[in-house]
Protein backbone atom coordinates (compact mmCIF):
# COMPACT_ATOMS: atom_id res chain seq x y z
CA UNK A 1 0.00 0.00 0.00
CA UNK A 2 1.30 3.47 -0.86
CA UNK A 3 1.98 5.84 2.02
CA UNK A 4 -0.41 8.71 2.59
CA UNK A 5 1.14 11.82 0.97
CA UNK A 6 2.43 14.40 3.41
CA UNK A 7 0.88 17.86 3.35
CA UNK A 8 2.88 20.73 1.93
CA UNK A 9 2.36 24.29 0.74
CA UNK A 10 3.97 26.05 -2.21
CA UNK A 11 4.30 29.83 -2.29
CA UNK A 12 3.03 32.05 -5.07
CA UNK A 13 5.42 32.69 -7.97
CA UNK A 14 5.60 36.12 -9.65
CA UNK A 15 4.78 36.33 -13.33
CA UNK A 16 7.87 35.21 -15.27
CA UNK A 17 8.87 36.17 -18.81
CA UNK A 18 11.90 34.42 -20.34
CA UNK A 19 13.77 34.96 -23.57
CA UNK A 20 16.88 36.44 -25.18
CA UNK A 21 16.26 40.14 -25.76
CA UNK A 22 13.15 40.09 -23.57
CA UNK A 23 14.37 43.15 -21.61
CA UNK A 24 13.78 45.30 -24.68
CA UNK A 25 10.05 45.10 -23.92
CA UNK A 26 10.42 46.55 -20.43
CA UNK A 27 8.38 49.68 -21.17
CA UNK A 28 5.40 47.48 -22.07
CA UNK A 29 5.98 45.45 -18.91
CA UNK A 30 5.80 48.62 -16.85
CA UNK A 31 2.44 49.56 -18.34
CA UNK A 32 1.14 46.03 -17.80
CA UNK A 33 2.13 46.13 -14.14
CA UNK A 34 1.15 49.76 -13.47
CA UNK A 35 -1.24 51.02 -16.17
CA UNK A 36 -0.62 54.73 -16.59
CA UNK A 37 2.46 54.62 -14.37
CA UNK A 38 4.79 57.51 -15.16
CA UNK A 39 7.42 57.71 -12.41
CA UNK A 40 9.94 54.87 -12.09
CA UNK A 41 12.81 54.38 -9.69
CA UNK A 42 15.47 52.34 -11.51
CA UNK A 43 17.78 50.53 -9.09
CA UNK A 44 20.96 49.01 -10.50
CA UNK A 45 24.44 47.82 -9.59
CA UNK A 46 27.06 50.53 -10.06
CA UNK A 47 29.16 48.15 -12.18
CA UNK A 48 26.31 47.80 -14.65
CA UNK A 49 26.29 51.57 -15.16
CA UNK A 50 29.98 51.42 -16.06
CA UNK A 51 29.38 48.46 -18.39
CA UNK A 52 26.71 50.38 -20.27
CA UNK A 53 23.86 48.00 -19.42
CA UNK A 54 21.78 50.56 -17.54
CA UNK A 55 21.64 53.35 -20.11
CA UNK A 56 19.57 51.40 -22.70
CA UNK A 57 17.10 50.34 -20.03
CA UNK A 58 16.72 53.88 -18.75
CA UNK A 59 16.44 55.28 -22.29
CA UNK A 60 13.74 52.77 -23.19
CA UNK A 61 11.65 53.79 -20.19
CA UNK A 62 12.16 57.51 -20.84
CA UNK A 63 11.31 57.17 -24.52
CA UNK A 64 7.99 55.61 -23.49
CA UNK A 65 7.20 58.77 -21.49
CA UNK A 66 8.28 57.67 -18.01
CA UNK A 67 10.09 59.92 -15.53
CA UNK A 68 13.05 57.89 -14.35
CA UNK A 69 15.32 58.38 -11.34
CA UNK A 70 18.38 56.14 -11.02
CA UNK A 71 19.75 54.79 -7.74
CA UNK A 72 23.02 52.95 -8.37
CA UNK A 73 25.08 53.35 -5.20
CA UNK A 74 25.38 49.57 -4.96
CA UNK A 75 28.58 47.53 -4.80
CA UNK A 76 29.25 44.34 -2.87
CA UNK A 77 26.76 42.85 -0.45
CA UNK A 78 23.52 44.81 0.18
CA UNK A 79 23.32 47.11 3.20
CA UNK A 80 20.47 48.56 5.23
CA UNK A 81 21.55 52.12 4.45
CA UNK A 82 21.26 51.40 0.72
CA UNK A 83 17.72 50.13 1.13
CA UNK A 84 16.84 53.25 3.09
CA UNK A 85 18.43 55.52 0.48
CA UNK A 86 16.59 53.78 -2.34
CA UNK A 87 13.26 53.98 -0.51
CA UNK A 88 13.86 57.68 0.14
CA UNK A 89 14.60 58.19 -3.56
CA UNK A 90 11.31 56.51 -4.45
CA UNK A 91 9.43 58.81 -2.07
CA UNK A 92 11.09 61.95 -3.48
CA UNK A 93 10.21 60.89 -6.99
CA UNK A 94 6.66 59.96 -6.12
CA UNK A 95 7.42 56.65 -7.81
CA UNK A 96 4.66 54.52 -9.25
CA UNK A 97 6.95 51.50 -9.55
CA UNK A 98 10.46 50.20 -8.94
CA UNK A 99 12.58 48.43 -11.55
CA UNK A 100 15.52 46.48 -10.11
CA UNK A 101 18.34 45.51 -12.47
CA UNK A 102 21.40 43.57 -11.40
CA UNK A 103 22.64 40.76 -9.19
CA UNK A 104 21.26 39.70 -5.85
CA UNK A 105 22.31 42.90 -4.10
CA UNK A 106 20.40 45.22 -6.44
CA UNK A 107 17.40 42.91 -6.48
CA UNK A 108 17.19 42.59 -2.69
CA UNK A 109 17.62 46.34 -2.26
CA UNK A 110 15.01 47.05 -4.90
CA UNK A 111 12.48 44.57 -3.53
CA UNK A 112 12.68 45.79 0.06
CA UNK A 113 12.81 49.47 -0.93
CA UNK A 114 9.64 48.97 -2.96
CA UNK A 115 7.97 47.18 -0.07
CA UNK A 116 8.67 49.95 2.48
CA UNK A 117 8.63 53.06 0.27
CA UNK A 118 5.04 53.99 1.12
CA UNK A 119 5.78 53.88 4.86
CA UNK A 120 8.05 56.11 6.94
CA UNK A 121 10.17 53.49 8.72
CA UNK A 122 13.66 52.32 7.78
CA UNK A 123 14.69 48.78 6.83
CA UNK A 124 15.93 47.81 10.29
CA UNK A 125 12.47 48.52 11.71
CA UNK A 126 11.32 45.38 9.87
CA UNK A 127 14.51 43.28 10.07
CA UNK A 128 14.35 39.79 11.59
CA UNK A 129 10.53 40.02 11.60
CA UNK A 130 10.60 42.63 14.37
CA UNK A 131 7.57 44.30 12.75
CA UNK A 132 5.22 43.26 9.95
CA UNK A 133 5.89 44.78 6.55
CA UNK A 134 3.51 47.44 5.24
CA UNK A 135 0.41 45.93 3.69
CA UNK A 136 0.94 47.78 0.44
CA UNK A 137 4.20 48.76 -1.22
CA UNK A 138 5.20 49.85 -4.69
CA UNK A 139 4.96 47.27 -7.50
CA UNK A 140 8.36 46.06 -8.66
CA UNK A 141 9.84 44.46 -11.75
CA UNK A 142 13.09 42.49 -11.42
CA UNK A 143 15.65 41.84 -14.16
CA UNK A 144 18.52 39.64 -12.90
CA UNK A 145 21.89 40.07 -14.61
CA UNK A 146 23.54 37.15 -12.81
CA UNK A 147 22.45 33.54 -12.60
CA UNK A 148 22.94 32.92 -8.91
CA UNK A 149 20.84 34.28 -6.09
CA UNK A 150 17.34 33.63 -7.44
CA UNK A 151 16.36 36.70 -5.41
CA UNK A 152 13.86 37.70 -8.08
CA UNK A 153 11.64 34.78 -7.01
CA UNK A 154 12.27 34.72 -3.27
CA UNK A 155 10.52 36.39 -0.36
CA UNK A 156 13.76 36.36 1.64
CA UNK A 157 16.03 39.40 1.42
CA UNK A 158 19.44 39.41 3.11
CA UNK A 159 21.48 42.52 3.90
CA UNK A 160 23.99 43.87 6.39
CA UNK A 161 23.10 46.10 9.32
CA UNK A 162 25.22 49.05 10.46
CA UNK A 163 27.54 46.69 12.35
CA UNK A 164 28.14 44.61 9.23
CA UNK A 165 26.12 41.61 10.45
CA UNK A 166 23.79 39.88 8.02
CA UNK A 167 20.10 40.20 8.81
CA UNK A 168 17.02 39.49 6.74
CA UNK A 169 13.56 40.71 5.87
CA UNK A 170 11.07 38.08 4.84
CA UNK A 171 7.64 38.62 3.36
CA UNK A 172 5.57 37.80 0.32
CA UNK A 173 5.07 41.58 0.04
CA UNK A 174 8.67 41.87 -1.16
CA UNK A 175 8.15 39.73 -4.25
CA UNK A 176 8.03 41.61 -7.55
CA UNK A 177 4.95 41.69 -9.73
CA UNK A 178 6.90 40.56 -12.78
CA UNK A 179 10.28 38.91 -13.45
CA UNK A 180 12.14 39.32 -16.74
CA UNK A 181 14.69 36.57 -17.43
CA UNK A 182 16.82 37.73 -20.35
CA UNK A 183 20.01 35.67 -20.79
CA UNK A 184 21.52 38.47 -22.90
CA UNK A 185 21.78 40.53 -19.70
CA UNK A 186 24.17 37.93 -18.24
CA UNK A 187 26.64 37.80 -21.14
CA UNK A 188 28.99 40.40 -19.64
CA UNK A 189 29.47 38.47 -16.38
CA UNK A 190 33.15 37.42 -16.21
CA UNK A 191 34.10 33.74 -15.81
CA UNK A 192 34.97 33.91 -12.11
CA UNK A 193 31.67 35.54 -11.17
CA UNK A 194 29.81 33.18 -13.50
CA UNK A 195 31.32 30.29 -11.57
CA UNK A 196 30.67 31.74 -8.12
CA UNK A 197 27.08 32.77 -8.82
CA UNK A 198 26.30 29.55 -10.66
CA UNK A 199 27.55 27.45 -7.76
CA UNK A 200 25.46 29.58 -5.40
CA UNK A 201 22.37 28.70 -7.44
CA UNK A 202 23.40 25.04 -7.43
CA UNK A 203 23.63 25.03 -3.63
CA UNK A 204 20.23 26.73 -3.37
CA UNK A 205 18.60 23.96 -5.39
CA UNK A 206 20.49 21.19 -3.59
CA UNK A 207 19.82 22.38 -0.06
CA UNK A 208 16.15 23.12 -0.77
CA UNK A 209 15.49 19.54 -1.90
CA UNK A 210 17.61 17.76 0.72
CA UNK A 211 16.97 19.61 4.00
CA UNK A 212 14.38 18.80 6.67
CA UNK A 213 11.83 21.14 5.10
CA UNK A 214 12.00 19.58 1.61
CA UNK A 215 8.73 18.43 0.06
CA UNK A 216 7.86 16.52 -3.12
CA UNK A 217 6.17 19.46 -4.79
CA UNK A 218 9.21 21.69 -4.41
CA UNK A 219 11.82 19.02 -5.08
CA UNK A 220 10.61 18.59 -8.66
CA UNK A 221 11.54 22.23 -9.30
CA UNK A 222 14.88 21.86 -7.51
CA UNK A 223 15.83 18.75 -9.45
CA UNK A 224 15.16 20.53 -12.72
CA UNK A 225 17.33 23.41 -11.50
CA UNK A 226 20.15 21.01 -10.62
CA UNK A 227 20.02 19.46 -14.07
CA UNK A 228 20.10 22.81 -15.84
CA UNK A 229 22.91 24.28 -13.73
CA UNK A 230 25.11 21.18 -13.70
CA UNK A 231 24.72 20.86 -17.46
CA UNK A 232 25.48 24.48 -18.30
CA UNK A 233 27.84 25.96 -15.74
CA UNK A 234 31.14 24.68 -17.11
CA UNK A 235 30.19 25.78 -20.62
CA UNK A 236 29.11 29.24 -19.49
CA UNK A 237 32.40 29.71 -17.63
CA UNK A 238 34.52 28.53 -20.54
CA UNK A 239 32.40 30.08 -23.32
CA UNK A 240 30.99 33.33 -21.87
CA UNK A 241 29.16 34.17 -25.11
CA UNK A 242 27.28 30.86 -25.26
CA UNK A 243 23.69 32.12 -25.06
CA UNK A 244 22.17 28.66 -24.69
CA UNK A 245 24.31 27.92 -21.63
CA UNK A 246 23.58 31.37 -20.21
CA UNK A 247 19.88 30.75 -20.68
CA UNK A 248 19.99 27.38 -18.93
CA UNK A 249 21.91 28.90 -16.03
CA UNK A 250 19.49 31.81 -15.70
CA UNK A 251 16.45 29.55 -15.74
CA UNK A 252 18.12 27.11 -13.34
CA UNK A 253 18.93 29.95 -10.97
CA UNK A 254 15.32 31.17 -11.07
CA UNK A 255 13.98 27.68 -10.35
CA UNK A 256 16.48 27.36 -7.49
CA UNK A 257 15.13 30.67 -6.18
CA UNK A 258 11.66 29.14 -6.11
CA UNK A 259 13.20 26.21 -4.29
CA UNK A 260 14.67 28.20 -1.42
CA UNK A 261 11.57 30.39 -1.26
CA UNK A 262 9.62 27.29 -0.30
CA UNK A 263 12.08 25.19 1.66
CA UNK A 264 15.06 27.34 2.60
CA UNK A 265 18.70 26.32 2.82
CA UNK A 266 20.97 24.39 5.18
CA UNK A 267 24.46 24.07 6.60
CA UNK A 268 26.42 25.41 3.61
CA UNK A 269 24.51 28.66 3.96
CA UNK A 270 25.03 28.63 7.72
CA UNK A 271 28.75 28.67 6.93
CA UNK A 272 28.55 31.35 4.21
CA UNK A 273 26.45 33.69 6.34
CA UNK A 274 28.84 33.14 9.25
CA UNK A 275 31.81 33.99 7.02
CA UNK A 276 30.12 37.22 5.98
CA UNK A 277 29.79 38.11 9.65
CA UNK A 278 33.58 38.08 9.97
CA UNK A 279 34.78 39.86 6.81
CA UNK A 280 33.66 40.74 3.28
CA UNK A 281 33.44 37.73 0.96
CA UNK A 282 31.46 37.01 -2.18
CA UNK A 283 28.39 35.05 -1.13
CA UNK A 284 28.65 32.61 -4.02
CA UNK A 285 32.26 31.71 -3.24
CA UNK A 286 31.53 31.35 0.47
CA UNK A 287 28.54 29.10 -0.18
CA UNK A 288 30.42 26.98 -2.71
CA UNK A 289 33.21 26.41 -0.19
CA UNK A 290 30.67 25.66 2.53
CA UNK A 291 29.08 22.93 0.43
CA UNK A 292 32.40 21.33 -0.48
CA UNK A 293 33.37 21.07 3.20
CA UNK A 294 30.03 19.52 4.23
CA UNK A 295 28.77 17.50 1.25
CA UNK A 296 30.46 14.16 1.98
CA UNK A 297 29.31 14.44 5.61
CA UNK A 298 25.73 15.05 4.47
CA UNK A 299 25.71 12.20 1.95
CA UNK A 300 27.04 9.78 4.59
CA UNK A 301 23.67 9.98 6.38
CA UNK A 302 21.51 10.22 3.26
CA UNK A 303 17.91 9.04 3.42
CA UNK A 304 17.59 9.10 -0.36
CA UNK A 305 17.29 12.84 -0.96
CA UNK A 306 20.91 13.32 -1.96
CA UNK A 307 20.74 10.24 -4.16
CA UNK A 308 17.76 11.75 -5.98
CA UNK A 309 19.62 15.05 -6.34
CA UNK A 310 22.67 13.22 -7.68
CA UNK A 311 20.48 11.51 -10.26
CA UNK A 312 19.20 14.93 -11.34
CA UNK A 313 22.83 15.86 -12.03
CA UNK A 314 23.35 12.75 -14.15
CA UNK A 315 25.23 10.73 -11.52
CA UNK A 316 24.71 7.03 -10.96
CA UNK A 317 25.25 6.98 -7.19
CA UNK A 318 24.77 9.43 -4.34
CA UNK A 319 28.20 8.40 -3.04
CA UNK A 320 29.72 10.00 -6.15
CA UNK A 321 28.27 13.40 -5.31
CA UNK A 322 31.05 14.94 -3.23
CA UNK A 323 33.84 13.99 -5.62
CA UNK A 324 31.82 15.10 -8.63
CA UNK A 325 31.07 18.47 -7.02
CA UNK A 326 34.73 19.10 -6.23
CA UNK A 327 35.53 18.24 -9.83
CA UNK A 328 32.93 20.74 -11.03
CA UNK A 329 34.60 23.43 -8.94
CA UNK A 330 37.96 22.46 -10.48
CA UNK A 331 36.59 22.57 -14.03
CA UNK A 332 35.11 26.00 -13.37
CA UNK A 333 38.45 27.33 -12.13
CA UNK A 334 37.36 28.00 -8.55
CA UNK A 335 40.28 28.77 -6.25
CA UNK A 336 39.74 27.55 -2.70
CA UNK A 337 40.98 30.67 -0.96
CA UNK A 338 39.27 33.17 1.33
CA UNK A 339 40.00 36.90 0.92
CA UNK A 340 43.04 38.28 2.71
CA UNK A 341 40.90 39.91 5.42
CA UNK A 342 40.19 36.45 6.87
CA UNK A 343 43.83 36.02 7.87
CA UNK A 344 42.95 38.08 10.94
CA UNK A 345 40.24 35.56 11.93
CA UNK A 346 40.42 32.06 13.35
CA UNK A 347 38.26 28.94 13.46
CA UNK A 348 36.85 29.82 16.88
CA UNK A 349 35.53 33.12 15.55
CA UNK A 350 33.85 31.41 12.61
CA UNK A 351 32.37 28.72 14.85
CA UNK A 352 30.91 31.43 17.08
CA UNK A 353 29.27 33.06 14.06
CA UNK A 354 27.89 29.69 12.95
CA UNK A 355 26.29 29.37 16.39
CA UNK A 356 24.85 32.92 16.30
CA UNK A 357 21.04 33.06 16.68
CA UNK A 358 20.45 34.56 13.23
CA UNK A 359 22.20 31.55 11.62
CA UNK A 360 20.35 28.83 13.55
CA UNK A 361 17.42 28.38 11.11
CA UNK A 362 19.88 27.09 8.48
CA UNK A 363 21.56 24.81 11.01
CA UNK A 364 18.21 23.42 12.20
CA UNK A 365 16.98 22.84 8.65
CA UNK A 366 19.97 20.65 7.77
CA UNK A 367 18.83 17.06 7.24
CA UNK A 368 21.57 15.70 9.50
CA UNK A 369 21.95 17.06 13.04
CA UNK A 370 24.79 19.59 13.12
CA UNK A 371 26.55 18.99 16.43
CA UNK A 372 28.88 21.34 18.25
CA UNK A 373 31.80 19.14 17.19
CA UNK A 374 30.61 19.34 13.57
CA UNK A 375 30.61 23.13 13.75
CA UNK A 376 34.15 23.20 15.12
CA UNK A 377 35.36 20.78 12.45
CA UNK A 378 33.70 22.63 9.57
CA UNK A 379 34.99 25.98 10.86
CA UNK A 380 38.52 24.59 11.04
CA UNK A 381 38.35 23.27 7.49
CA UNK A 382 37.04 26.58 6.12
CA UNK A 383 39.53 28.75 8.00
CA UNK A 384 42.30 26.55 6.66
CA UNK A 385 41.58 28.32 3.36
CA UNK A 386 42.46 31.76 4.74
Amino acid sequence: MNAVPAEFTLNAVPEIHFGPGRARSLAADLQAVVPGGEAVLLIADAALVDLGLVAPIQAQLEESGARVALYADIAGEPKARQIDAAAAAARRLGADAVVALGGGSALDIGKVAAAIARADKDAMFYALAAQPLPAEGLPAICLPTTAGTGSELSATNVFANAAGKKVWIWGQQTKPRRVILDPELTLSLPPQLTAWTGLDAFVHALEACTNRLANPGNSVTCHRALGLISGALETAVGQPGNLAARGDLLLGSALAGIGIDNCGTAVAHNISHALAGLAPVHHGLATALGLEVTLAWSVAADDGRFAAAATACGLAEGEDFAGWYSGLMDRCGVTRRLPEAFQACDAAALAAEMRAPENQPMRRATARDVTQDDIDRFAGAIMGLA
